[in-house]
């Protein structure tokens, strides 16, 4: 029941700070502010409580309800370690997305803290739900807070990249609701029981073609909520054109939900119609890496940068993902948090220099440091995080990536991500030379971080540090969720089978009454030896 609270608490926090603007505009503040991080004590708790690294339990919590049984639908929520991880980010980003936005947002202050707590809502129901109803549900709530979020309080072209988000997200979304209908139907034709619930869908026998186009229609909204290349234009427009606090939600959260739903529901359930697709969508992971550092290098605008700064990063998600490999997966996980907070981080740097000159553009920046120099430290600590320095958080998760793809099937792809890699030093050292370092284009007056905004900086960077140096508390809490994704979309190859000659079953086992039997396949699974006896009559 914990995790329905969990909803509620979003939701009703988020009615009670519009309705409180009546009054005026500090109260909605203070009770976002209380909400989130109710929220994150909520998750920390459940972080401390539970050790889902120990046992073979794969959820830790859950929780169902009837919800419209005539069709097969419950309200199903259910936590294992990944879920715990992404609750644990979204409540963290949450307290500094109403932190950063509380000088930043004069308008409309109560309907602002409405829409960010139901986004919040939102995406709790995404990394939550095991209802596939439900899922998709809480995936298009998403959409409309976001886009009111960008819309309203974003800058100058607003409303065009409030609509471009909306219609990419949205017209995916809709591909997705083909697939899980269709999943929703021959299930029902296989089985004679229609229904929603993901734990039941999962082992679905099917028809290869009709897995691999059910397959497509999650795919395509994941990649296109993850920014990968060609699905991804609708990022930078929305990234530069949101407020601060909206680009933290789009890098730290929302693109997460798209590297989730591969991992947990694209994967395991359809796990043949992956390892078909895998060869094209590492390709267009190491397209991402490529075009995404190459995109990053030649802007002139600081969010745009930052945001094509995602598409490169998020290249890694898809390279790590279709490795099927645990080493690489753990690094993908890694990779989902470490990038929430380096990028997020740089967000609310170019927030706070926007803020005070009035403008993105880089030549008009420069030698900042002089005045700002907290803002300038803070800068090179998560510029030199997203050049993968190893002690920093993003370092372990790339490393594992590339060092577990390349222990798959592309080897030569693998190798490419890694030399693209490189690349990242130019993008990330031109932040530091154009906004900091250099030559002044122009005097500017300006403070330099306060308390607030160094307390928000600086829980960042703790995070970003704690991760480089003891990563092995993400991995206890997510090696068991991953273990059991790799498990079920492990396809074994023929040489990991061997046949045997026909024994005589007796001989094997001393059972009375013996029956003939063909052959013995002994196959390796989780270090585990299992026999499978094939019998003939």
């Amino acid at each position: 029941m914990i995790l329905v609270w969990i909803i509620i608490l979003l939701m009703g926090t988020g009615l009670l700070a519009w309705l409180a603007s009546r009054w005026n505009t500090f109260l909605p503040r203070l009770i976002s502010l209380a909400g989130t991080i109710t929220y994150f004590g909520i998750t920390l708790w459940l972080w401390h409580g539970h050790d889902p690294g120990v046992g073979n339990q794969e959820w830790i919590i859950s929780y169902t309800a009837k919800w419209i049984p005539t069709f097969g639908i419950q309200f199903k929520l259910a936590m294992d370690g990944l879920s715990l991880l992404m609750l644990l980010l979204t409540s963290f980003l949450g307290v500094i997305c109403v932190l950063v936005s509380w000088k930043e947002i004069n308008s409309r202050v109560g309907f602002f803290h409405f829409n960010l707590l139901f986004e919040l809502a939102g995406i709790t129901g995404v990394f939550l739900s095991l209802d596939l109803f439900l899922f998709y549900f809480s995936w298009e709530l998403m959409l409309v807070p976001m886009y009111f979020l960008i819309s309203i309080w974003g800058h100058e072209d607003r409303i065009y990249a409030g609509k471009k988000f909306f219609l990419f997200t949205q017209a995916s979304g809709l591909l997705m609701l083909l697939s899980i209908l269709g999943l929703y139907f021959v299930h029902g034709q296989n089985t004679g029981v229609y229904t929603f619930d993901y734990e039941q869908l999962v082992g679905t026998t099917m028809a290869p073609q009709i897995g691999f186009i059910l397959m497509l229609g999650f795919v395509v909204a994941f990649c296109v909520k993850l920014s990968t290349v060609p699905l991804h234009s609708w990022l930078p427009d929305a990234h530069t054109q949101a407020p601060t606090a909206g680009s933290v939600i789009l890098a730290g959260l929302l693109l997460k939900t798209g590297a989730y739903g591969l991992i947990r529901f694209a994967l395991p359930l359809f796990p043949e119609a992956s390892h078909r697709l895998a060869p094209l969508a590492v390709l267009l992971g190491v397209v991402s890496i490529l075009y995404g550092a190459k995109l990053a290098f030649a802007q002139t605008d600081f969010k745009r940068l930052v945001a094509y700064i995602s598409v490169s990063h998020m290249g890694f998600i898809l390279l790590g993902v279709y490795s099927f490999n645990e080493m690489a997966m753990q690094g993908v996980v890694m990779q989902m948090i470490v990038h929430a907070i380096s990028t997020g981080a740089l967000f609310i740097i170019a927030g706070a220099v926007y803020d005070r000159i009035h403008t993105r553009d880089l030549h008009q920046m420069g030698g900042l440091w002089r005045q700002v120099p907290r803002m300038g430290t803070m800068g090179l600590v998560f510029v030199m995080a997203s050049m993968g320095l190893p002690g920093l958080g993003n370092f372990i998760a790339e490393i594992l990536i590339l060092i577990g793809s390349y222990q798959g099937d592309f080897k030569v792809l693998t190798v490419i991500a890694t030399v693209i890699l490189i690349t990242a030093t130019a993008y990330a050292l031109r932040i530091m030379q154009k906004v900091f370092y250099g030559k002044e284009h122009k005097v500017w007056k300006i403070p330099d971080f306060d308390v607030r905004e160094m307390i928000v900086m600086l829980s960042l960077t703790g995070v970003i540090i704690w991760l480089g140096w003891y990563p092995a508390s993400v991995f206890r809490v997510s090696q068991t969720p991953v273990q059991k994704v790799i498990e079920k979309v492990r396809i074994p190859k023929p040489d990991q089978e061997e046949e045997m000659e026909s024994v005589d079953r007796a001989d094997i086992f001393n059972i009375a009454n013996p029956v003939d039997v063909k052959y013995v396949t002994i196959k390796k699974v989780d270090q585990v030896q299992k026999i499978n006896l094939i019998q003939t009559e």
